[in-house]
């Protein structure tokens, strides 16, 4: 069992201030080191580090870490609330975000739209361009279908403002995402931490988001949180997740690259539960081309899990890229084959005119919508609102 801590070397301690100059940007506050603990890394994972500095460099680059003071986490915060929904007002800079990042799916949206809008009456051929314009902005055949057919026979052949209609689209997309609008469970069993495995295929931003929600939980809920690094065939995740870890103050767990990640997870769980943490986050592998042995990890992080407590993991959250678009669909499905999706994470959704895909991923599967990302900071990773996406997602300004 390996608690990950800097040897004072040269070369260690040139790596440190490398780090820190990317994570510590100039005008923030000086972070205070935190806590070691004894360690010493194998020579093959220091040489596979080496290798990948660069796209560990770039990743860490892409993901900025919150601009604000932290100490290591050796005690909770003053337990606020187990909502992270709390705060959702200081709404309305959440508002704008979600506003501008759905911008260009709001966009490609409307503009599609164009033809439908300037019609007075909703006739056939209305109907037919509705549905191809939510086709275009990425809600998928099924979901398009479904929502041009119910707003046909409430309005068919009536005549329609293109105020009614951009309402009344809204008003049906926040219909088919209000089931699946949940909290994720923050509270602490009494049996030890709450443990959430956090899957993904690699590049969704799942391991950014693991830091965003560590950070939140602690400093917004005052829950003491230990991070796992469970995706040992990437140095990048390790070593991302590790300086997650250092920033937000909380205990990191991890083991050489290419380690059991089933035995980092046992391990992570003893140690969160030694020290009394209210919630585990644990890291997994996204190796999709490989779909037998991820489905066999998976299945063995649980199996060996459910020896420490058969009721956990109590969560397991699945990271989507939005833009990737309908290719979220084949994910969800190869992902529930492994492990037991109870909550998705949708990430990135500023990054294209995708955002439709979130809509049809809730008529599709019906699976709760926990938070969403429009950013690279912390605070642009909130939990999901079906009203506030959907009037953004049809361009309508609260």
């Amino acid at each position: 069992m390996v608690f990950w801590r800097k040897k004072k070397n040269q070369k260690e301690q040139e790596q440190e201030q490398k780090d820190d100059e990317l994570l510590h940007r100039k005008g923030e506050p000086e972070l205070e080191p935190p806590v070691e603990y004894e360690a010493e890394l194998s020579e093959e994972l220091e040489h596979e580090l080496e290798e990948t500095e660069t796209e560990i460099l770039d990743e860490i680059e892409e993901s900025p870490v919150p601009n604000k003071d932290v100490k290591p986490q050796t005690d909770r915060l003053e337990h606020k609330t187990n909502d992270l929904d709390e705060d959702h007002d200081a709404e309305g800079g959440w508002l704008s975000r979600l506003s501008g990042g759905l911008s260009k799916s709001s966009s490609k949206l409307t503009g599609g739209l164009t033809d439908v809008l300037t019609r007075k009456k909703l006739d056939e051929d209305a109907l037919q361009d509705l549905e191809d314009a939510l086709i275009m902005a990425d809600l998928g055949p099924k979901t398009a279908s479904k929502l041009a057919g119910e707003i046909g026979k409430e309005r068919f052949g009536k005549d329609i403002t293109p105020d009614e209609i951009k309402q009344l689209l809204a008003s049906k997309i926040e219909g088919i995402l209000k089931p699946v609008t949940r909290q994720m469970e923050v509270k602490k069993p009494e049996d030890g931490p709450r443990v959430i495995l956090v899957c993904g295929v690699n590049g969704v931003g799942k391991t950014t988001t693991i830091g965003k929600l560590a950070h939140q939980l602690h400093y917004k809920l005052g829950k003491k949180v230990v991070l796992a690094a469970g995706d040992t065939f990437r140095a990048a995740a390790v070593e991302q997740l590790k300086i997650w870890a250092d920033r937000v103050g909380c205990t990191f767990v991890g083991k050489e690259l290419g380690a059991d990640a089933a035995s980092v997870a046992y391990e992570a769980y003893e140690a969160a539960k030694k020290q009394d943490a209210d919630i585990l986050l644990i890291d997994t592998a996204g190796r999709l081309h490989n779909k037998s042995n991820l489905m066999a990890e998976l299945e063995k992080i649980k199996r060996v899990l459910a020896k420490q407590n058969e009721n956990i993991p109590h969560d397991s959250i699945l990271v989507l890229d939005a833009t990737t678009g309908q290719n979220a669909h084949a994910q969800v499905i190869a992902f529930r084959e492994a492990v037991e999706v109870r909550g998705l994470v949708i990430t990135k959704l500023d990054g294209s005119a995708k955002g439709g895909v979130v809509v049809s991923l809730a008529d599709q599967f019906n699976i709760p919508i926990y938070a969403v990302g429009v950013g690279e900071t912390v605070e642009d990773l909130q939990p999901f609102k079906a009203h506030e996406f959907a009037e953004s997602l049809v361009g309508i300004s609260s």
